[in-house]
């Protein structure tokens, strides 16, 4: 019989594995949809289908499931399905987890040795007329966009050499390409990134490798119009402790932090790396270029935010004491020698950032954020971070008059996705799901983008408690 799950944080409460896979048609709706709302939103969310293996694993390690919320026509359906990963399939088998602490094979049973070990948790991917799950610790899982059901893993037949896939590849909505890239390579607490792009037709088109100064890092990047910036910050990987049964992620703040640049069409032989001090980020709101200076805005802490990271680095640091100054611009003048840059306060600290696609590489004015805010309510864990968000912001970088808005004293707010607007001049719509920590209920709401202070116009309910997802994806009819 299988045993209970842990009763820590990462297993509790509403962060308690769910492991429902389902089919739900046509769901209540408060409110009303928008009828030029029309698509798919999918959501990656980490749920482990078996206890773990040590009781103190992470959340990230959770089996990965995919949701799909089709609405067309002012009615919402809803479908969920397991990503039928090898590691799955291996578990299912054993009916026990086999797999052992968070990227660390060492840890696992003999038996899965060798055996691929992703979960295929983190991000949907769309591009080519595929629809991707993907985790940065190996190659992405393929899964049909209508049914769910999982196609295999993808590796373009074989053309593709990295053993690992970016969880935040990078769409041109001009261009029609897909950056992306992989760390860790060639294997396990390795050097080597790949950088690749995939054209316009889901072909891949080059593969790109080089090292980076240690083994660190590197969940997300940026691309400009005109160049590619690679962040690296000093969470390291070392095969020896590894081996020894260590973690995989230590913080080492002495090795510092560096931004690589390079020219967009260009080889990596021409990256530039700035040296800076520590710092961490795990995401990216959007960048851009003007001439020689290059632009990136996001919110960098001082130090990494995740418990199970500062657990396995002697740190307890809460939130609070954690962060920067907020959502700032970094600024890069590549005609100057030297390590210096500029900072530029732009927002209030947060982090799930997104912009609308159409904006993405360019200059902008307008992104989205998630914060937590007391005056909005009390601090409810949710996530693999603790604490969960509870305050959406739209941050107006032309004007500085930011928007925000709260679903109340016991919600929290899971990452929101940017829906365009089919109607000229409408800045469109927020979809994300809200945790109802009173009633252990979840709903899905919708905004309206440029007047996210007016509250949700559609509240979608859910019969269940739906479990924190990491990244999403809306893809239109």
């Amino acid at each position: 019989m299988t045993h209970a799950y842990p009763e820590v944080f990462d297993f509790a409460g509403f962060n308690a594995p769910s492991r429902i896979e389902c089919d739900i048609y046509d769901l209540i709706v408060e409110g009303e949809i928008p009828a030029e709302i029309d698509g798919s939103w999918y959501r990656a969310i980490p749920d482990p289908a078996f206890p773990p293996k040590f009781a103190k694993d992470t959340y990230l390690s959770g089996d990965g499931m995919v949701s799909l919320m089709r609405i067309e026509n002012g009615h919402a359906d809803f479908k969920q399905r397991y990503v039928m990963t090898e590691r799955l399939k291996d578990d299912r088998a054993a009916r026990r987890a086999l797999h052992g602490l968070y990227r660390n094979p060492f840890t696992d049973d003999p038996s899965v040795k060798g055996r691929d070990r992703t979960v295929a948790n983190t991000t949907p991917v769309w591009h080519g007329g595929r629809l991707l799950m993907t985790k940065e610790d190996g190659l992405p899982y393929e899964v049909d966009p209508k049914t769910l059901e999982t196609k295999g893993q993808f590796n373009y037949g074989g053309r593709l050499k990295s053993q690992t896939f970016t969880a935040h590849p990078r769409l041109d909505d001009d261009s029609g390409e897909m950056f992306f890239f992989g760390y860790e390579a060639s294997g396990l607490a390795t050097r080597d990134v790949a950088f690749c792009i995939e054209d316009k037709n889901g072909e891949l088109q080059s593969e790109d490798w080089f090292q980076v100064p240690y083994c660190g890092l590197m969940h997300d990047f940026l691309v400009t119009k005109e160049h590619i910036v690679f962040p690296l910050w000093p969470m390291t990987a070392d095969l020896k402790r590894l081996a020894a049964g260590g973690a995989h992620w230590v913080w080492e703040p002495e090795k510092g932090s560096y931004i690589g640049i390079m020219p967009r069409g260009g080889s990596v032989k021409h990256l530039r790396w700035y040296r800076l001090p520590a710092r961490c980020s795990f995401h990216y709101l959007n960048a851009h270029s003007d001439g020689n200076r290059v632009h990136i805005d996001f919110a960098p802490s001082k130090v990494v935010m995740f418990p199970f990271i500062q657990d396995a680095s002697g740190l307890h640091i809460p939130p609070d004491q954690a962060g920067g100054r907020g959502y700032v611009r970094w600024t890069f003048d590549l005609s100057k020698p030297g390590d210096d840059f500029e900072e530029t306060p732009i927002g209030p600290g947060g982090d799930m950032p997104c912009v609308a696609r159409k904006d993405a590489m360019k200059k902008y004015e307008v992104g989205y954020i998630q914060t937590f805010t007391p005056q909005n309510g009390p601090p409810h864990v949710a996530g693999p971070v603790g604490a969960g968000f509870n305050t959406v912001v739209r941050l107006d970088l032309a004007g500085g008059q930011h928007r925000m808005t709260g679903l109340g004293a016991n919600a929290t707010v899971q990452e929101h996705v940017h829906i365009p607007s089919r109607t000229p001049g409408h800045e469109g719509y927020l979809i994300f799901a809200v945790d109802r920590h009173d009633t252990m209920l979840s709903e899905i709401a919708i905004l309206e983008a440029g007047n996210i202070e007016r509250g949700p116009v559609a509240r979608v309910k859910m019969p269940f408690r739906l479990r924190n997802q990491v990244h999403g994806l809306w893809v239109e009819n």
